[in-house]
């Protein structure tokens, strides 16, 4: 969510493509605890938890939101 308009955000904005590259990185992580870094795993959790970095479509298809997340998880 937008803090200062309150609406959902198109785009998480900690996620970064990798230069020359078709790959991604969310760049929250480094700035979390070691015990935060490896959440989350599940978009289920995510969505539970009401997590800010979901997006629409990732609510609307969570089975390949899933398999985005896994592939993100294994670059941190």
């Amino acid at each position: 969510m937008d803090p200062d308009t309150g609406k959902q955000l198109e785009l998480c904005p900690w996620l970064e493509k990798l230069p020359d590259q078709n790959k991604f990185t969310c760049t929250i992580y480094d700035d979390r605890p070691d015990d935060c870094k490896s959440y989350p795993v599940l978009i289920e959790d995510m969505i539970k938890d009401g997590c800010e970095m979901l997006e629409k479509q990732d609510l609307n298809h969570p089975k390949q939101a899933q398999k985005i997340l896994d592939t993100l998880m294994a670059t941190c």
